[in-house]
């Protein structure tokens, strides 16, 4: 499967598609991957599974994952938080399998989970393989997909979504900036997540908004990302002023509720809920590059 381009905008009030090529395309999602990842995590923070100050242990799996990545050692542990806002601005490859394996026993239980949840939100194009968007043959995805669970994050989760807009975050001693280049240069852009593999090429989901109208567009397979960054540019300028002002939900156009035996196969470890290791940014508290 080559890394040819595909792009898709929809009017996320109403869930009319106002752009398409080759939107049902199998093709690699790579990081934005991440994106189905943190649906699973909003959805236990928001049935109470696990709390932000959740300690995420790092296995020896985890903390071998090929960069980017955090760099936390085998038998470290962050915050839930803390885990978020990595996969969020570094696309940190060994947070996201740490917290697979905190929801789902297992990274390879958590990508089951995860089909699952693509499968009740209307994704049909889409199989997960593993947590964080690394090379595998067996996980693809589409435009059309990628756009549905980028409008599902927003819908879904609107007490988290704000964090797809921090710029960065301080983790330690470093300050780690959103891969997003977009956020604080394209105006109305509030998230969501890029991603890259050879196999792939650059991918983007972005979320903007006028005031009144809304949408969500897709680029997957660019050239490099500065082209896939003039691209989304482009798209946005051009479907932002033929989206619809009326409404605010696409309901239509995504799942309301997952089955519940998927949320229920959620394995929570029982971790303490307090001690979390480092402060970090909240939404409210977005820093400049």
């Amino acid at each position: 499967m080559a890394a040819k381009s595909a792009a898709i905008v929809i009017d996320a009030s109403t869930g009319k598609t106002l752009y398409s090529s080759s939107a049902d395309s199998r093709r690699y999602p790579a990081s934005l991957t991440k994106m189905m990842t943190l649906y699973l995590t909003f959805e236990a923070l928001q049935r109470g599974k696990i709390k932000l100050s959740t300690p995420v242990p790092f296995s020896a799996q985890a903390a071998t994952q090929a960069p980017t990545k955090l760099g936390v050692k085998a038998g470290g542990a962050i915050t839930v938080e803390q885990a978020i806002l990595s996969l969020i601005t570094r696309s940190a490859n060994d947070s996201s399998w740490a917290l697979a394996e905190l929801l789902g026993g297992s990274s390879s239980n958590f990508a089951r989970l995860m089909t699952a949840k693509a499968r009740s939100l209307g994704m049909t194009g889409t199989v997960f393989r593993n947590p964080n968007g690394l090379p595998d043959p067996g996980q693809f995805t589409t435009a059309r997909d990628m756009a549905k669970l980028g409008i599902a994050l927003r819908e879904h989760f609107p007490r988290y979504y704000p964090y797809f807009s921090v710029r960065s975050f301080k983790f330690g001693r470093q300050r780690i900036a959103n891969h997003n280049k977009l956020l604080g240069r394209v105006k109305g852009v509030d998230g969501i997540k890029t991603g890259y593999t050879r196999a792939s090429g650059f991918n983007l989901v972005s979320s903007a908004t006028d005031g009144k109208r809304r949408i969500v567009a897709v680029v997957l397979g660019g050239t490099s990302g500065a082209s896939r960054d003039r691209q989304m540019e482009e798209l946005i300028a051009t479907y932002m002023p033929r989206a619809s002002g009326k409404g605010s939900s696409g309901g239509d156009l995504i799942a309301k509720a997952a089955p519940a035996q998927v949320v229920d196969d959620l394995e929570v470890a029982q971790l303490p809920e307090h001690g979390a290791p480092n402060p970090v940014l909240k939404p409210s508290q977005r820093g400049r590059r």
